[in-house]
């Protein structure tokens, strides 16, 4: 194992016969499409300026009604990609499901479908509906009596919905399998066969996977019609990631992640675990040194998962503890540090996990522990990304005499009323800045449930703004706040 002294990241090395990826300077105009100008001037507003390289790349084919596969990466446009084709297609004016995007999480699924909403804001009235797992059936079927041209869901719920009569696909033009490698991981293979029987033949199929195993090959083989293959191997650039590698013996690993955070202190951190229990062991002992760590893994339900994932997105947490498979699905925003606590067995898995960390302009760390035992690990991961790790001792991480633990700069309130009480983030803002006197950019993001309102303060005002809530009225109604 050679630990050469290099100062960046090694490059993904590209999948073989992969299209390469357009420069920034060639990624073409929205302009050259065949849209509408209602949707050039929406996408002008929302600041999708130039296409980005799976955008140029799939756009034209989409929207000339091709069916598609394409190899993409969370954070590469490719939301964009196939909304764009899917309302297209919409006749605003049938007021029935056309669409249909199958996801493998919730998370996700919400992330495209308040995309699909943006993108869909130059036609009046287009209406998008999400149907996951973990949120109660009784308010979804309310949602579907009042119909929808739009559904973004999960296999399992869709399935769900199909076999209760209550979601009609008759009207489908449009299926959309985004993360089709992660379903299938996820054991979706013979829901999502059964969600597709149940789509007319005639209609265009777009599938989007990170990687391209065997599973996904056949599943497209199987619903597909002469799809055309798009491949782009994302390279993050050695100044954008910088990864390094530290040795440390199975008895130090949890201590060398706290070491890494007070000596790097970055103010949002994913720490990649292998097992469930080490998530649990690694924010117990960064618990233990004032470190605001939350875990996320399979043993979560809906409503602690929800409320963990807020968390962190809105910088109330410093670091979130995952398992791979409970990370499937997230993309996190201004993610300034990934930490490998294990290394995967899989190589391209290492590779995702990295990735996540220095989206669009940003830049970030990726940060890897190694016992001697993982070096075989370490070396197919060097294989894959054509280069050997930089390694670094763990003794150059130091932590000034005296210093303050890291902190998140927001904290998270939960008012206890939701989307049933027509609470809307705007009635939170004005409790907090008008009524209350807080300055605007002192609020943080404001998420509403259905029966609970998430707002982030910054920390500095977290005591004021609980105690002024709870004295005051939020959309003229008194109203009950806890601190998360």
């Amino acid at each position: 194992m050679t630990r050469p002294d290099l100062s960046g990241a090694a490059e993904p090395t590209p999948t073989p016969n992969a299209a390469p990826a357009p420069s920034a300077d060639s990624a073409s105009s929205f302009a050259s499409l065949p849209l509408p100008p209602t949707v050039l001037a929406n996408l002008q507003q929302l600041g999708y300026l130039s296409m980005t390289p799976i955008q140029a790349a799939s756009l034209p084919l989409t929207l000339a009604g091709r069916d598609l596969i394409a190899q993409a990466k969370t954070g590469s446009g490719k939301t964009a990609a196939f909304s764009l084709p899917l309302l297209a297609n919409l006749n605003p004016r049938r007021f029935a499901v056309q669409a249909l995007v199958l996801c493998p999480t919730r998370e996700l699924a919400d992330q495209v479908t308040q995309e699909i909403r943006r993108l869909a804001r130059a036609e009046d009235n287009i209406k998008t509906l999400t149907l996951c797992g973990g949120a109660p059936i009784r308010n979804q079927l309310a949602s579907l009596e009042h119909g929808a041209h739009i559904v973004v869901g999960t296999p399992g719920r869709i399935l769900d919905h199909l076999a209760r009569g209550t979601l009609d696909l008759q009207a489908l033009n449009t299926l959309v399998l985004d993360e089709a490698d992660r379903m299938l991981d996820m054991g979706f293979a013979e829901d999502i066969a059964q969600v597709v029987q149940a789509c007319p033949k005639a209609r265009q199929t777009l599938l989007f996977s990170a990687t391209y195993p065997d599973g996904v090959a056949s599943l497209a083989a199987r619903f597909m019609r002469d799809p055309k293959e798009i491949t782009l191997t994302e390279r993050h650039a050695a100044n954008k990631i910088r990864q390094r590698f530290y040795e440390v013996e199975d008895s130090e690993r949890l201590h060398a992640v706290g070491l890494l955070l007070n000596h790097f202190r970055p103010a949002s951190t994913l720490a990649f675990c292998n097992t469930k229990q080490q998530c649990r062991d690694l924010v117990a002992v960064l618990q233990a040194q004032g470190i605001v760590a939350l875990e996320l893994h399979g043993d979560l339900d809906q409503r602690e998962r929800d409320q963990v994932l807020v968390q962190f997105a809105n910088r109330s947490c410093s670091v979130l503890v995952a398992t791979d498979v409970a990370a499937r699905g997230l993309d996190i925003a201004q993610l300034e540090a990934v930490i490998n606590v294990d290394i995967t067995p899989d190589a391209e898995v290492h590779v995702h996990r990295v990735g996540r960390t220095g989206r669009a302009d940003g830049e970030g760390w990726a940060f890897s522990l190694a016992s001697m035992d993982e070096m075989g690990r370490v070396g197919r991961i060097e294989q894959i990304q054509g280069g050997a790790s930089v390694w670094h001792p763990l003794s150059e991480l130091t932590v000034p005499a005296g210093a303050e633990p890291l902190r998140p700069p927001m904290v998270t309130l939960q008012i206890l009323g939701g989307r049933k009480e027509k609470i809307r983030p705007g009635d939170v803002l004005g409790a907090l800045t008008k009524d209350l006197g807080f300055d605007g950019s002192l609020i943080g993001k404001i998420n509403v449930n259905e029966f609970s309102t998430y707002v982030a303060v910054d920390r500095s005002i977290a005591a004021q703004a609980l105690r002024g809530l709870n004295a005051g009225k939020v959309k003229g109604k008194s109203v009950k706040v806890r601190q998360l």
